[in-house]
């Protein structure tokens, strides 16, 4: 069975609570599952997405609050104060999430200390909330009647919320919008590349993960029936943090698994350690501290993964035979203008990399732009694909002017790309890694995902994803890790992900860096294969010979300009090429030998 694991985990949790087990431990399986609501949305936002934050027990203290101060002031019912507390918490992760999601490095987690400490002592300053005192005599929730007054009628709610965030979660990450946070960590040039708006994707998971921490702490606020500032430090949102790199970063079973360790962990150590020597302080921290270090040099993923692997595996994702077949773009007519870059200039403060440049593509050809190191050609490919800005000059795509467009709205008009160095996800099977590339295609948002209402909208992009990978011979291995592939296999993968958003335009940076001959000839067979279909290729290579072969015509940069232009016989043949590349030593049989 599919998900028996799960299966078995569910019936444990049904079943505790009409065994004769201590209430005590009735109160610790509340805590964790608590703690796991508010992990599951951590992993999203640090595990997956990559971005830290030690800040999710301010959102935890928003959900909280939010029901202690209405119910308790105007009597407003519980399960409308679930509702305000998640809107609450919404609008102001939002605002946070506006600022601090745009910063990188070690910014982002002060940035995340910065607001999780403000909301903290806002809590704490507030008169209608009590200041440190808090709030008290919170109002049990009301159930169809019964008052889950006690740990033990809390249980089975807390539960239910955890197994639905759980397999929520899991919806969200196994679908397009999914595939998206996960291309985040990745880093943004590629998921830019794509087509993904990195921005808008990383507030939206980031809103997310602080509605589940409010739903958290709306549970809390019930349970312990008072709350105050203490639980919604800091200190608290490091322990949500440890919790997740303990359980396994980019795992959500993980997330529960690290709750429940540090939890009983912290349990055992609070009455061990006084007992042991002596006195009253926390050297459950200190011991806790050294434990966690030791754990993360013997199992630097966190612990789920090591029972991962001794699980019975099954795929994620599966591609359907059938599905319905995707729009296609019009391609345009053999022979039409395409692409066309005029006077183009980039300079970088004094530095000026790109001269005056200009050169064109037209429909169902392949251009080839080569030059020696430091000739300007992967900056000229990057103004095309809108990574970076022109300082002067034009380019034109299909008329249009895209020169200052951002990438994601390039290939939003037909023009797909692959890097220099490899950008794939390489825990990620080919199948998703291919998907990615069909992510502009798609419709189904965050909301439609959770909810599993993506189906007809998932089958139709991995469906598509499925046919790319059979166009360009990589079908046998469809549901492998990424990262296993070998590198020329990698390549065509990129190649393959580039085709899924059906391009007008498809540009290569260095696609045959690294590769051995036989790899160099099977990348060669695939690219004549594609401009037989009236695929158009701009190319950026090294290997003289690969490109001689290949290509319609070629562009040659030396020192950011163009020094020739035209069939590759004739640019064999130029002075000017052979001067810049063997330093005027006239013998045309060696240009293929040196570059």
């Amino acid at each position: 069975m599919k998900n028996a694991s799960f299966l078995v985990f569910a019936a444990l949790i049904a079943l505790l609570p009409v065994t004769p087990a201590p209430e005590f431990w009735i109160t610790l399986a509340n805590y964790i599952g608590l703690y796991s609501i508010v992990a599951i949305g951590l992993v999203l936002v640090t595990g997956v997405a990559g971005m830290t934050s030690f800040g999710q027990a301010a959102f935890v203290g928003i959900g909280a609050y939010t029901t202690a101060y209405l119910s308790t002031t105007f009597g407003v019912s519980p399960w409308l104060t679930l509702l305000i507390g998640i809107a609450l918490t919404a609008i102001a992760a939002f605002a946070i999430g506006a600022i601090t999601m745009r910063l990188s490095g070690h910014y982002l987690p002060l940035g995340t200390i910065a607001w999780g400490l403000s909301i903290f002592y806002l809590f704490g300053n507030l008169d209608f909330l009590g200041k440190y005192d808090g709030i008290s005599g919170i109002a049990p929730l009301d159930f169809f009647g019964h008052a889950l007054s006690s740990g033990r009628s809390m249980y089975y709610l807390i539960w239910l919320i955890v197994i639905v965030a759980l397999i929520a979660s899991h919806n969200l990450l196994n679908s397009r919008p999914g595939r998206a946070i996960r291309a985040l960590k990745g880093g943004r040039l590629m998921a830019e590349a794509m087509g993904i708006d990195t921005t808008r994707m990383k507030i939206a998971v980031f809103v997310y993960a602080a509605v589940l921490a409010a739903i958290s702490g709306w549970l809390y606020a019930h349970l312990q029936r008072a709350v105050n500032p203490s639980p919604f430090n800091i200190n608290a949102g490091i322990e949500y943090l440890f919790m997740v790199v303990i359980g396994g970063g980019g795992y959500l079973r993980g997330a529960i698994l690290g709750a429940a360790l540090l939890t009983i962990l912290k349990d055992q150590l609070q009455g061990i350690l006084p007992a042991l020597l002596g006195g009253s302080g926390n050297y459950e921290t200190i011991v806790f501290g050294i434990l966690l270090v030791i754990l993360l040099q013997w199992a630097p993923d966190g612990l789920w993964p090591l029972i991962r692997k001794r699980l019975p595996q099954r795929r994620a994702i599966d591609a359907p035979t059938q599905a319905q077949p995707l729009a296609r773009r019009a391609q345009p007519q053999a022979g039409s203008a395409l692409l066309d870059v005029v006077d183009v200039r980039k300079a970088f403060g004094g530095l000026v990399a790109v001269k005056g440049l200009s050169f064109a593509v037209r429909a169902g050809e392949i251009v080839g732009l080569i030059g020696p190191n430091g000739a300007g050609k992967s900056t000229m490919f990057n103004l095309v694909t809108g990574l970076i800005a022109m300082t002067s000059g034009s380019i034109r795509f299909r008329g249009e002017a895209i020169g200052h467009l951002p990438s994601r709205q390039i290939a939003k008009r037909g023009v797909a790309r692959t890097f220099q160095h490899v950008k794939l996800l390489p825990t990620m099977s080919v199948l998703e890694n291919v998907a990615l590339g069909a992510h502009l295609r798609g419709r189904a948002g965050f909301a439609r995902s959770l909810l599993r209402a993506n189906r007809k909208d998932e089958a139709a992009l991995l469906h598509e994803a499925a046919l790319q990978l059979q166009r360009v011979g990589l079908q046998d291995r469809m549901y492998d890790e990424a990262g296993s592939l070998a590198l020329g296999q990698q390549r065509i993968l990129e190649i393959a992900r580039a085709l899924c958003g059906d391009p007008v335009l498809l540009l290569l940076d260095e696609p045959a860096a690294g590769l051995r001959y036989q790899e160099k000839q099977a990348l060669a067979a695939l690219l004549e294969k594609l401009r037989a279909e009236g695929m158009s290729i701009l190319i950026v290579e090294h290997d003289m010979d690969f490109v001689m072969n290949l290509t319609d015509r070629l562009v040659v940069m030396e020192f950011g300009t163009k020094i020739a232009e035209g069939l590759p016989a004739e640019v064999q043949k130029n002075p000017a090429v052979l001067e810049a590349y063997l330093g005027g030593i006239d013998e045309e049989e060696k240009v293929s030998e040196h570059v």
